[in-house]
């Protein structure tokens, strides 16, 4: 890593962050500084008023935690590689569209295209690839790095520093999430974790003696999910947006982005003034200018060892299908029912309801200070609890139909089962 300190930034999460001359480069270039335009938690503000953070604190943040854990992993990793990691999490969220996650169905369902799928074409085709090839680093590399996809086989840890169960981008959004919205949640003793991370087979493991800590962070992702990400209002705002963009989405040229300047354009502020003024769209934001949000009619909590079981009405098919026949039996508009559950897209950070820790490698130290992987499940006896999939289902509609489709959803889902529900 550079020695020479450009200066410090500071951040109400993490305290003074260092930044070194290199970095501030790769800050001051047009994709990162975009990210102040775009909200970390879309929608959440409808419900914390103080939840308009951005993607340019979180990814300062990230950067900050690649870099303490790069330096205090107990390998010999070299100055150059710890350097990557920084600006690798620095760039991981360059690829993301206006309101963050709620742009992700629009591009996953008319493009087959993920966020991450744009950072490498970001980084390797913008004023990005000369500064970092003015440092003496491969844009390529970085591109890759940046979305956990490097593959270096002799250091595999390397991308998952970026992207893992416990990873820095995790660390960081748990903790600055709970910190904007005030919920509570995120009291994570993140520097217990990365002091007490290692690497064994080449993989990045968690010490025993650092369960505790462990077991905070999973319980943190998932009342964070339940209170912040998938919080009735915040999903009935993100749906709106999501109904919005997908009307407009032809006459705005939404994804019409052949050269990395027409993605770059599309901000909140860009996307939401454009929204507003298209006749398509123009409604929808409207309301949600008046707080006029969709309803929540139906809510059901599904729990289930096994993964099938608990996603089959993720299926977007089945989905549909159990929509439209809700419509008809509450006698109202296809279109004005909504099932929403958070494999979607949409949903931030939809994976963490999905916990399985099993994924998370824990060593302990024999007698001889030999360490040894160890299941998780055998030091801890909540993560026995917490190894299920969550399936949150409800059902949304216009205020007017509430008791409508609150009646036909409660006809047709009932009390059984969905995987015995439906059939596809």
């Amino acid at each position: 890593m550079e020695k020479k300190i450009w200066g410090f930034i500071k951040d109400p999460v993490h305290g003074y962050i260092r930044i070194n001359q290199t970095e501030r480069t790769i800050i001051d270039t047009y994709p990162v500084q975009r990210l102040r335009r775009i909200r970390q938690l879309a929608g959440s503000e409808f419900v914390y008023p103080a939840a308009n953070h951005t993607r340019f604190e979180h990814v300062l943040g990230a950067m900050y935690l690649a870099g303490l854990l790069g330096e205090t992993l107990p390998v010999d990793l070299s100055e150059h590689y710890v350097r990557e990691l920084r600006l690798a999490a620095l760039l991981h969220d360059i690829g993301h569209g206006p309101f963050s996650h709620v742009f992700e169905p629009l591009m996953v369902d008319h493009l087959g295209k993920t966020h991450e799928d744009l950072v490498p074409w970001l980084v390797n085709e913008t004023e990005i690839a000369s500064k970092l090839e003015k440092a003496g680093l491969n844009p390529k590399t970085l591109g890759q790095l940046a979305v956990g996809r490097l593959g270096d086989r002799k250091r595999p840890f390397l991308d998952q520093v970026i992207s893992s169960s416990v990873d820095v981008d995790k660390m960081d959004f748990l903790v600055r999430d709970s910190f904007h919205t005030g919920a509570g949640y995120g009291s994570i003793d993140v520097h217990r974790l990365l002091y007490t991370m290692d690497v064994l087979n080449g993989n990045l493991a968690v010490d025993g003696t650092a369960v505790a800590t462990l077991e905070s962070f999973l319980l943190a992702r998932l009342e964070s999910f339940r209170t912040i990400y998938f919080h009735r209002a915040s999903r009935a705002v993100q749906i709106m947006i999501v109904r919005a963009m997908e009307a407009a989405k032809d006459e705005l040229k939404l994804l019409e982005f052949d050269e990395p300047e027409d993605y770059l354009r599309l901000d909140d502020y860009k996307v939401w003034t454009e929204l507003r003024e298209c006749k398509r769209s123009k409604k929808i934001i409207q309301d949600l200018e008046m707080r006029r949000l969709l309803k929540c009619s139906y809510e059901r909590t599904l729990y289930a060892r096994e993964e099938l079981v608990s996603n089959v009405i993720t299926k977007e098919a089945v989905r549909k299908q159990v929509q439209n026949e809700i419509a008809r039996k509450a006698k109202v508009p296809e279109e004005d029912v909504i099932i929403d559950t958070p494999t979607l897209p949409s949903v931030p950070y939809h994976h963490a309801v999905e916990i399985q820790p099993m994924d998370i490698p824990v060593f302990r130290k024999g007698p001889t200070g030999k360490k040894q992987l160890v299941q998780l499940s055998e030091v801890s006896q909540v993560v026995g609890v917490l190894r299920t999939f969550m399936n949150l289902v409800r059902v949304y509609t216009r205020d007017g139909y509430r008791f409508k489709v609150e009646a036909a959803s409660k006809q047709i889902l009932g009390d059984v089962p969905l995987s015995g529900k439906i059939s596809y």
